[in-house]
């Protein structure tokens, strides 16, 4: 047996040869440009520690930690045409639809999910921006309208977390389409006095910001979102002039009212579970709303006169 060319040999170059790390275990923080542990991140829901910057999420990571234990019940969507227009840019249009199911593990940019936060159950529909910009077509127009009649059917609150580029170019007059559609369903929700509720997440733009993300009862945003229908970039391009500090921010449009509150994404579930029971007239379930504690009343006479004191 050589043992120098047997072992000592291999593990020589074994010490010499250079380990590839992979490169998703770092993140670098948008904000404060340092580099965070990818495990941090995921543990602290997506958001940064130190600067508080909300992270985006896919689909599944966020009805993972939306719902009660991650356990929710998927709700499945009709399939619809994939290519009615045969469109092709550098690619094919199909062969981009390939490529986002197979990055993200979805069938279009909405999913949709049931399941119960802090024990209300609830209908969700999460647009997923790593899927084509979250962009709407007529598979999302579809996840949206059939969650909105889930909810209907089981007469409960629809909530929504929208993220996306607007509609799909690639579907043409076919993606536009999914705004009226969208808004119809939005209208039979509120004939059934049902709560609809958004999260503007980073970033909600275009059609989708034209249509039904700004169309229901109460309107959140996580902090830093970017919200707006056309960009800023394209506004100062066309009005020639500089845009406000944080214009189209969701701080910015919380000031100026065009959403109802800014709230961190810790506190989504506590805060969107009281608002759906407000509004289906509910008593809240969640510690901080349980009743206080009834008072004791002892009554004395005092010269005469009856008093009552608490205790």
């Amino acid at each position: 047996m050589n043992w120098i060319k047997n072992v000592v040999r291999p593990r020589i170059q074994g010490m010499l040869t250079k380990k590839d790390t992979p490169e998703n275990l770092w993140i670098t923080c948008p904000k404060s440009g340092k580099m965070v542990f990818h495990r941090d991140v995921e543990a602290n829901q997506f958001v940064i520690p130190e600067s508080e910057h909300h992270m985006r999420i896919g689909a599944k990571k966020r009805f993972e930690i939306w719902y009660d234990d991650g356990k929710y019940e998927p709700i499945e969507v009709p399939d619809v045409a994939l290519d009615p227009l045969k469109f092709r840019d550098e690619k094919r249009y199909i062969d981009r639809l390939k490529a986002a199911k197979t990055k993200t593990g979805n069938k279009d940019s909405v999913e949709l999910g049931v399941g119960k936060v802090n024990g209300l159950e609830l209908v969700t529909a999460v647009q997923d921006f790593g899927f084509m910009g979250g962009s709407l077509g007529m598979a999302a127009g579809e996840g949206i309208i059939v969650g909105m009649m889930k909810a209907i059917e089981l007469k409960t609150g629809f909530v929504l977390f929208a993220s996306s580029g607007g509609a799909r170019m690639q579907e043409g007059i076919l993606s536009l389409m999914q705004m009226p559609r969208t808004t119809v369903a939005v209208q039979k929700l509120r004939e059934a006095n049902l709560p609809y509720i958004v999260v503007l997440t980073d970033p909600t733009t275009g059609g989708v910001t034209a249509s039904y993300a700004m169309l229901g009862d109460i309107h959140i945003a996580e902090p830093d979102a970017l919200i707006c229908f056309a960009g800023p970039r394209v506004i100062e391009q066309t009005i020639r002039e500089k845009l406000p500090e944080g214009f189209q921010r969701s701080d910015y449009l919380y000031e100026h009212g065009i959403v109802d509150m800014v709230v961190h994404r810790h506190k989504l579930r506590d805060t969107i579970t009281r608002l759906v029971l407000m509004f289906l007239n509910k008593p809240a379930a969640t510690p901080d709303n349980f009743a206080a504690p009834e008072l004791i009343e002892e009554i004395q006479e005092v010269e005469g006169e009856i008093v009552v004191s608490e205790s």
